[in-house]
């Protein structure tokens, strides 16, 4: 019983909503990619650490906080490609520390990646990858 009624909050059928959901996604959305535009360029042009810093965190709190969102509506998101690959861009992200001298090649896949999967079609997106008996994925735009 414990077990079903977990299930059914973590993976409501009907992705939970908010006021202003889809407004406070596109401003999230536009913030993040402004934010790793600066930092992946700032990067490029040999900028200094200490001004690429502000825009890092921003860049993370913003793509922390569109995640938030998706978690928020459904777990759903986390076995969904879309949400696989936001958790390979993070693993990538914490790739850089320990490859310095590579971090640009990095930021790029990284860039390229989201690039293509928040544009590739609805149906793929939103494809879960695992328990797709179980689980019923968030189809919503936005």
């Amino acid at each position: 019983m414990l077990k079903s009624r977990l299930l059914t909050v973590l993976f409501p059928e009907q992705p939970r909503e908010f006021p202003h959901r889809m407004a406070m996604r596109i401003s999230l959305r536009a913030l993040h990619i402004m934010t790793t535009g600066v930092l992946l360029g700032g990067h490029i042009f040999h900028q200094p650490v200490s001004i690429l810093e502000p825009w890092l965190w921003v860049a993370i709190l913003s793509g922390l906080a569109i995640l938030l969102t998706d978690i928020y509506s459904s777990f759903a998101v986390l076995f969904e490609i879309r949400g696989l690959v936001v958790l390979l861009k993070i693993a990538l992200l914490c790739l850089i520390p320990f490859f310095w001298e590579q971090r640009i090649f990095i930021l790029v896949l990284i860039l390229f990646i989201g690039a293509i999967s928040s544009h590739m079609p609805k149906r793929y997106r939103h494809k879960l990858l695992f328990f797709e008996s179980v689980i019923i994925p968030d189809q919503r735009s936005g």
